[in-house]
């Protein structure tokens, strides 16, 4: 028996920035969503509790550098994208986490 595959929905800019992505990097991430999508884990992630409660970060990594993806499994069964960005520093950037919370915080007045 076939599992559900979860719809994606990117929010605010994350899909033009994840399409901005190096070819190798874009790949990857969309590996990683898929796997998200079927119900399984991404082989590289880490939760992102500073963002929102359920929130996780999937971590690309190509000769280009580091690249993040911040996502949401809902309640309602969607897989919502809330930030993809380069990762320039060992740190994430105060300006990174800030807008993956402004639009965690959306999503969630959303749901209810």
């Amino acid at each position: 028996m076939a599992s559900r595959i979860k719809p994606i929905e990117f929010l605010g800019s994350s899909l033009t920035a994840l399409r901005a992505f190096p070819v190798d990097a874009r790949r990857m991430a969309g590996f990683q969503l898929d796997r998200v999508q079927r119900g399984l884990d991404p082989p590289d992630w880490k939760p992102m509790p500073s963002v929102g409660p359920g929130a996780r970060e999937i971590r690309v990594r190509d000769e280009s550098g580091a690249y993040r993806v911040l996502f949401v499994s809902t309640t309602a069964g969607t897989v919502c994208v809330v930030h993809c960005f380069q990762k320039k520093t060992r740190r994430t950037s105060r300006l990174d986490l800030e807008i993956a919370r402004t639009r965690f915080r959306q999503l969630m007045r959303v749901q209810g």
